[in-house]
């Protein structure tokens, strides 16, 4: 049983992270408050820091989703194999099955996209080896290219982690031991 903790917790651990990432992405949509007033766009380009900071994080970003479907192959097989011996003793895991499923699905076609990001990463047009800015122009739309990708990997996974760690918070939640009293 205690097996069994452990790697739901490995699960959500997982699910957290993925969750985490999702998070780190930028979003396209930000609400603003009836007392503010909309800022008017710019009208220039952004500054060589600006660029050089918005550069940093973005490759940060990647670097964490990268590290995601590393580790995605076995934290997927862990899960399945926690859900197989749950099965096997007789539990209902359809839920948490059909959330583990749709989130292998998205990572798998997720990759790809991370993938074809790394030719991005490679030229870094724009920009010296250290990062620094060399050409304005490039380094936007290199910027802007990483975003779009960094965006559509978001929307591929589509909130699938966050499915997954709430199905198996509702397992855990339907499944908890119950205790035995002692004399």
């Amino acid at each position: 049983m205690s097996m069994i903790k452990w790697l739901l917790k490995k699960i959500v651990m997982a699910a957290a992270l993925a969750a985490l990432v999702l998070a780190a992405l930028p979003s396209g949509a930000s609400a603003l408050s009836p007392a503010e007033p909309p800022t008017p766009p710019a009208t220039g380009q952004l500054s060589p820091e600006r660029l050089e900071r918005i550069w940093v994080r973005e490759q940060r970003t990647y670097e964490r989703l990268g590290r995601l479907f590393e580790n995605s192959d076995a934290l997927l097989e862990k899960a399945q194999s926690l859900i197989d011996r749950a099965k096997a003793n007789g539990k209902d895991v359809s839920a948490v099955q059909a959330a583990l499923d749709a989130f292998s699905a998205s990572v798998k076609q997720a990759r790809p996209i991370y993938e074809s990001g790394k030719g991005i990463l490679a030229s870094h047009q724009g920009f010296d080896a250290a990062g620094k800015v060399t050409d304005p122009d490039k380094a936007s739309q290199t910027v802007r290219d990483l975003r779009t990708k960094l965006t559509e990997i978001r929307e591929t996974l589509g909130g699938t982690g966050k499915a997954l760690r709430e199905a198996l918070r509702a397992f855990r939640q339907a499944n908890k031991p119950v205790p035995t009293p002692t004399p």
